[in-house]
C-alpha cells in the first residue's frame, strides 16, 4: 500500500491507496513541533484504526510545504515504516510540462494538483487550492503548466481583521443570507465571504481570458466546500486532489 502525505502550513492530509484506490484519507493540524516519533506513533494509530498495520504500507510519498519538517518526516518514514519517502517536486511531473519561469518554485502540492486535474480533468483547467494561502494554477491545452496567483488564504484575511481592528471580534467563517449585514458579526461575514467569492470570481475570469479557452475549474483545500457552490454548476469539487496527484507521481517515478 501506498501512504501519501501533503503537508501544509496549516493542515496535513494523508491517505492510503490500494492501486489506484484511495482507501481512507485524514486531515491533520500541523505541528511544526512535533517529533518525528510523534508523527510516527499519530500515523500507526490511525492506521490501527483502520484494522491497517504500518508493515502493510510498502511506499510513501511526500509534498511538503514546510521544509523544516522535511528531515523529521525522512526520519519518521525510515524508523516507522522502515520505507524511504519519495518529496515530491525533485522529479518531472508526468502529463504536464511546467513552463514557470524558475520550475523548482512551484510547490510539490501544486505540481501535484496539476498533474490529477490534467490526467482527471483534462485541458485547459483552472485549479484554486482553499489553503492558509488560497493558489490559483492554469494549465493550457497543450498541457503546459504556465503559472498561477497566489493570494492569502480566507482564513488569513479574518484573522487579519480581528487583529488589526480593536474592535472588531474573531467570526465564523460562513455564508451569510445577504451581503448587507445588520450587526457587526453579519457585516463582517459578509465582507469575508462575498468579497472572498469574487476576488475568485475575477480570478478565474482573467485566467480563462488568458488561457483563450473555456477552461475547467476544479476546487480543493479546507474551504473549497465553502465556495464551491457559489462558483457555479460546472465547477469541479475534488477534495483527494492533491493526495491522487501524489499517488500519480509516485507511479510515474517507479515506471
Amino acid at each position: 500500500m501506498l501512504l501519501v502525505t501533503d503537508v501544509g502550513n496549516t493542515n496535513t492530509a494523508v491517505g492510503i491507496f490500494e492501486g489506484k484506490r484511495l482507501l481512507t484519507d485524514w486531515r491533520l493540524a500541523t505541528d511544526r513541533y512535533r517529533t518525528a516519533d510523534e508523527w510516527g506513533q499519530l500515523l500507526c494509530n490511525l492506521l490501527r484504526l483502520q484494522k491497517l498495520e504500518p508493515v502493510a504500507i510498502s511506499a510513501i510519498a511526500v509534498a511538503c510545504v514546510v521544509p523544516p519538517l522535511e528531515s523529521v518526516l525522512e526520519r519518521m518514514c525510515r524508523r516507522y515504516f522502515d520505507v524511504e519517502p519519495l518529496f515530491i517536486g525533485r522529479q518531472p511531473a508526468p502529463g504536464i510540462k511546467i513552463v514557470y519561469d524558475t520550475p523548482a518554485d512551484v510547490g510539490a502540492d501544486r505540481i501535484a494538483n496539476a498533474v490529477a486535474a490534467v490526467a482527471s480533468y483534462g485541458t485547459p483547467c483552472v485549479i484554486i487550492d482553499f489553503g492558509t494561502a488560497t493558489t490559483f494554477d492554469a494549465v493550457d491545452e497543450r498541457s503546459q503548466y504556465v503559472g498561477g496567483a497566489i493570494c492569502p488564504g480566507i482564513g488569513i484575511s479574518s484573522t487579519a481583521l480581528f487583529e488589526k481592528a480593536a474592535k472588531l471580534p474573531r467570526v465564523d467563517l460562513v455564508k451569510p443570507e445577504k451581503v448587507i449585514g445588520t450587526n457587526t458579526v453579519g457585516s463582517m461575514q459578509a465582507g469575508l465571504y462575498y468579497g472572498y467569492l469574487e476576488l475568485v470570481r475575477g480570478i478565474v475570469e482573467r485566467m480563462r481570458g488568458e488561457l483563450g479557452a473555456e477552461a475547467r475549474v476544479i476546487v480543493t483545500g479546507g474551504y473549497a466546500r465553502v465556495f464551491a457552490e457559489d462558483l457555479g454548476d460546472e465547477v469541479i469539487l475534488d477534495h483527494s486532489l492533491t493526495l491522487e496527484g501524489l499517488r500519480l507521481i509516485y507511479e510515474a517515478e517507479q515506471a
